[in-house]
């Protein structure tokens, strides 16, 4: 592999803590609140959320990633009430779970950070003020200040996905003349209105939307050129794990067969400079960034 690893020093700003960069890479573990998640590991039953997010820290999981409903443009959206109701259940449960687990080596982030992966305005109004959520996984791409003025407000962190249009609805037909010279002016610009609602943008984490309104070439020239991102000097996090780029790419039309598949485009990422990466199988996802930070971190 030609080495092209990226190590510019930035600041992840939560609520109480800082993370410093560069750092052996943050694994954001999924959990998955209801059971259209497209990888079929979700689940409606709160025990067995609680039972997977505990697995997950204590197979190193730097962050636990709650979504209240799927992302799977072949899903209708659940209510703002329901969606609530599911991420408070967790998360008045969490707090008691997590200190039942222990991390699995001293780089891991302690204790783990709680995110919400929505797009809705009025979720993160609700559940943020509580204090316990450090990061909202933002899948709407930020389409105004307001988001930015609420994690600010309470000193969450703030992850803006690349995409276009509306969440939940389906982009099979979009079409780039250039996806990196686009993600670009895009990053820019929400970094600006993320800022003018009030955020630090030490708090931002930026997110490249793999399988978002992209083609297969999109996504393979993503990976490639991912290392464009550092400019803005915040962290980037790779959604990587078990994507439908890796089955076209692999023809396994089945998501869990592609873990494999993930574990190489963790491995090109790494050597782009991304400082996360969420993913399902949490313990290989361990294994392969603790065994490539060491393969690529300069004496």
């Amino acid at each position: 592999m030609r080495t092209t690893l990226v190590c510019v020093a930035m600041e992840l700003r939560l609520r109480s803590r800082e993370v410093s960069f560069p750092r052996r890479p943050l694994l954001m573990g999924i959990v998955n609140l209801s059971e259209d998640s497209f990888s079929g590991d979700g689940t409606a039953d709160l025990d067995a959320a609680i039972l997977n997010a505990h697995n997950q820290v204590s197979a190193g999981a730097d962050i636990i990633d709650l979504g209240g409903e799927s992302a799977r443009t072949n899903r209708g959206p659940i209510s703002v009430k329901e969606e609530i109701a599911r991420f408070t259940s967790f998360i008045e449960r969490w707090e008691i779970a997590r200190k039942l687990t222990s991390p699995r080596d001293a780089a891991q982030l302690w204790p783990p950070i709680l995110s919400i992966n929505t797009w809705r305005l009025e979720v993160i109004e609700e559940l943020i003020p509580h204090g316990l959520v450090e990061m909202v996984n933002d899948m709407s791409g930020l389409p105004d200040a307001r988001r930015a003025t609420v994690c600010a407000n309470y000193r969450a962190a703030l992850l803006i996905m690349h995409s276009v249009g509306e969440p939940k609805v389906p982009h099979l037909t979009t079409q780039w003349d250039d996806v990196m010279a686009s993600m670009e002016s895009f990053f820019a610009d929400k970094i600006a209105l993320a800022i003018a609602g009030g955020m630090d943008a030490r708090a931002l984490i930026l997110d490249p939307g793999i399988d978002f309104a992209k083609q297969r070439d999109d996504n393979l020239t993503v990976y490639r050129e991912l290392g464009r991102l550092q400019q803005f000097a915040c962290p980037v996090m790779v959604p990587v794990s078990r994507k439908t780029v890796i089955g076209e790419v692999l023809d396994l039309p089945n998501p869990q067969d592609r873990d494999a598949g993930t574990i190489a485009c963790i491995s090109l990422a790494m050597d782009r400079g991304a400082q996360m990466f969420r993913v399902h199988n949490v313990s290989a996802a361990w294994q392969a960034v603790k065994a490539l930070h060491a393969l690529l971190e300069k004496p």
